[in-house]
């Protein structure tokens, strides 16, 4: 049995906290997970915490990038949390753009961020 990285839904944004190194098949179905959660929900907003990742390899650095991307497309704004040093190194060395998305230090104030981008 394989672990579910947990998508919770607060009003009109979608909070998902990955809280283990993630695997391939995780990561793809995280991916999976996130964008049905977004469409199903209509939520506007997500904000996706990495707070406790210190290490991404370059598969999972594509998957999260791709899902940023994708989250973009179907409409939402995204916020990305608690980006420890290796993360970001990596996440810069691998080219992998965050575009537009905003980022913030812990999940309050991403949240907070959010919320502010989304007018409410």
């Amino acid at each position: 049995m394989s672990l579910k990285v947990p998508i919770l839904k607060l009003y009109d944004c979608l909070i998902v906290s990955i809280q283990w190194e993630l695997d391939d098949h995780m990561a793809m179905m995280f991916q999976e997970d996130l964008l049905n959660k977004l469409y199903e929900t209509g939520a506007r907003g997500v904000v996706l915490d990495l707070t406790f990742v210190d290490f991404m390899d370059s598969y999972i650095a594509k998957v999260i990038g791709d899902a940023i991307n994708m989250v973009a497309l179907m409409g939402a704004k995204l916020v990305l949390t608690g980006i420890q040093p290796p993360v970001a190194i990596t996440l810069v060395e691998l080219g992998i753009s965050l575009n537009a998305n905003s980022t913030a230090l812990d999940l309050e104030k991403g949240l907070e961020q959010l919320r502010k981008e989304l007018g409410g």
